[in-house]
């Protein structure tokens, strides 16, 4: 985008005939921080599984000029979506069997890849849907208006242009909680009860308002687990079961 490149990383377990599902991993980091890179133990986790895995870059919120602000980042999670499903029969991947894998930050775009369909259709590749069909959502963030306190309170002003009173629009615009419907994909919530980073409660709003509205969910709350202890040892067993 402009002078920005968007790179992924292809996870791929050992071909054969049939297409395979797909997941698409979106790292952390408030939006602001991390890379493709932060992915690669989930990557090579699913792939081994069977899976063909995508870890993706996004761009990054500049939190100093501004560059980069909301929603250049769901457009690019979107956008690497389209281009996972235009580019399937290159990568044995079945099209119809596209998830989203996120964890803090990443785990709401991933949800909002559940939640709600292409922002910008304008942006190619075309003719491609970016909703995915189902979710994994590692501690994410679903009100960032819940951020009242420095230095998340400044980090969310960067990333959205304003505050919850200046701009509202653009809030509810980044929440999941303002998309879910009949129409939204089935998901997986894993939160540790002890973190510190993205309060429990937010992960709790979310399973809330999605089984309110019908949608498949599946709810683990770890114990003992903080933002930065959702290891693979704890997470891989659910999360496994839940794409299988």
């Amino acid at each position: 985008v402009a002078d920005a490149p968007l790179l992924l990383d292809v996870y791929r377990p050992p071909g054969r005939t049939e297409a395979r599902p797909a997941v698409v991993l979106i790292h952390g980091g408030g939006m602001w921080t991390g890379s493709r890179t932060d992915m690669a133990v989930p990557a090579r986790r699913l792939a081994q599984a069977g899976y063909v895995a995508f870890s993706v870059d996004y761009r990054l919120v500049d939190a100093e000029t501004g560059g980069n602000r909301w929603p250049a980042q769901l457009d690019d999670v979107q956008r690497a979506v389209r281009w996972v499903r235009a580019h399937a029969s290159a990568y044995g991947v079945d099209a119809e069997r596209v998830g989203a894998y996120g964890w803090s930050a990443g785990g709401q775009l991933a949800a909002l890849l559940g939640v709600r369909d292409t922002r910008d259709a304008t942006i190619p590749p075309l003719r491609y849907s970016s909703r995915v069909t189902c979710v994994v959502d590692l501690a994410g963030d679903v009100d960032l208006a819940a951020y009242q306190q420095p230095p998340a309170l400044l980090e969310v002003i960067a990333l959205l242009g304003g505050t919850c009173q200046a701009v509202p629009e653009r809030y509810r615009d980044a929440s999941p909680l303002s998309w879910i419907d009949g129409a939204t994909a089935p998901f997986l919530v894993v939160h540790g009860d002890q973190d510190d980073v993205v309060p429990l409660a937010q992960s709790q709003r979310l399973v809330a308002a999605l089984r309110s509205a019908g949608v498949e969910t599946q709810f683990v709350q770890l114990a003992n687990a903080g933002h930065h202890t959702l290891t693979w040892s704890r997470i891989g067993p659910p999360v496994l079961a839940f794409l299988d």
